[in-house]
């Protein structure tokens, strides 16, 4: 493998554009490397079409249902919205983010894709191999936006939050027992027999 110069990389990284036949010399050579069936097309327009693999890492339950559609915007959100219906999950489109995972220098980095950000486009750039580049969906992470639950599933978090309340209450009332019946014992020895 040939190293490139650090600038003659950075620049490669940041450019978000390439001219008709970069695209379509891309294309033969993404082709040319994929292992599977999901080739990329370029039709004479110059507009360029194919599939990514995309890893659901959902931590919680989610609520499937019959074929609910969401709003999401940009491709990342085009991407969210066509995967959630793709597995009838109705959850809000909003609750979820599509997040690249990429290799560096033996090092694993993941983030979220930027607003801007084309996943078709950084799979055309990165190659077929997934250990470059993937892709995962997740819940958001940050802020929560709790306008994007409904009532029942808020209802459901405060229900957890009691459960767990108490089970946390009950763990610190058990350890209170146990060391209140340990120095009781102690002060018994202390005393010695009566």
């Amino acid at each position: 493998m040939v190293r490139l110069p650090k600038d003659v990389e950075k620049e490669r990284a940041l450019r978000t554009e390439f001219n008709r036949e970069e695209i379509r010399q891309k294309i033969e050579q993404y082709n040319s490397l994929t292992k599977d069936h999901l080739k990329m097309t370029l039709n004479p327009t110059g507009v360029y079409t194919g599939f990514i693999k995309v890893q659901m890492d959902l931590r919680r339950p989610v609520t499937v249902r019959g074929g609910q559609r969401g709003a999401g915007g940009g491709a990342g959100g085009q991407v969210i919205v066509a995967l959630l219906s793709k597995f009838t999950v109705q959850d809000n489109p909003a609750k979820y983010a599509l997040y690249k995972r990429y290799r560096r220098e033996e090092q694993v980095y993941v983030c979220k894709l930027a607003d801007g950000e084309q996943p078709l486009f950084l799979r055309l750039v990165a190659g077929p191999d997934s250990d470059t580049l993937s892709f995962v969906l997740r819940e958001q992470s940050g802020e929560v936006m709790w306008d994007a639950f409904s009532i029942p599933e808020l209802r459901n978090f405060l229900r957890i939050l009691d459960k767990e309340e108490n089970e946390q209450r009950e763990a610190v009332l058990r350890r209170y027992d146990s060391y209140r019946r340990r120095l009781q014992e102690a002060m018994r020895e202390l005393r010695g027999p009566s």
